[in-house]
């Protein structure tokens, strides 16, 4: 592996670990599902951003991310959709009291249901963020050298997965300790709010940012 390769790989690492730790949708999501439902629909959620994440990666490699670069209403397209989920999330973290209040606990046999609805609030909140998709097609052609290997590429991508799926459980494991537990059940209400609120304004602000 020569100097340009290994320079180019310790930018793409640092530049990966800037954006995973940055708030953002993805950060809110984790926030409103491991607070809400607790920590096995956390990691739903973690898992979730990380396949999103697989997707990009993958039609990046495929050399489908011009796609996107060239026709400009794929990304427009995305961004609305993006924004619209967003605001859902985020109305129905505000609304969450109130329907949750003199509800009957969930049987254990929803379980696996709420992990998939997790799951899946996580895989769409990544792949509908149009910023991740300029993330990755300014970051495998501005930063990755256009003779860096491909296995070293697929490297490069299985990385960028592992440390999203890394942050997000972290993250998780983080706010379901008993201790925040304990501070987020005092404070409920507000953080529900809060985070829903952040949704909302995160999906406007994606709406209308140019």
């Amino acid at each position: 592996m020569n100097f340009s390769i290994e320079t180019n790989l310790l930018a793409v690492a640092g530049i990966t670990l800037l954006a995973v730790i940055s708030p953002g949708p993805d950060f809110a999501v984790i926030l409103r599902n491991a607070l809400r439902s607790g920590r096995g629909p956390g990691l739903a959620t973690a898992l979730g951003i990380a396949c999103g994440v697989v997707v990009h990666v993958t039609y990046t490699l495929l050399g489908l991310g011009w796609l996107v670069a060239r026709y400009a209403w794929l990304l427009t397209a995305i961004r609305y959709a993006g924004a619209a989920y967003l605001v859902w999330l985020g109305c129905s973290a505000l609304l969450s009291r109130r329907e949750a209040s003199g509800r009957p606990q969930a049987p254990a046999a929803d379980a696996r249901a709420d992990l998939r609805q997790a799951f899946g609030n996580g895989f769409l909140c990544n792949i509908l963020n149009p910023k991740t998709v300029l993330f990755f097609i300014a970051l495998f052609t501005q930063v990755v050298a256009p003779g860096t290997p491909l296995a070293a590429q697929v490297g490069i991508g299985a990385y960028i997965v592992m440390a999203h799926l890394a942050w997000f459980a972290f993250v998780v494991l983080v706010l379901t300790n008993p201790a925040a537990l304990r501070v987020f059940n005092n404070w409920r209400r507000a953080v529900e709010r809060g985070v829903g609120g952040c949704l909302v304004a995160l999906g406007v602000t994606l709406a209308i940012d140019n």
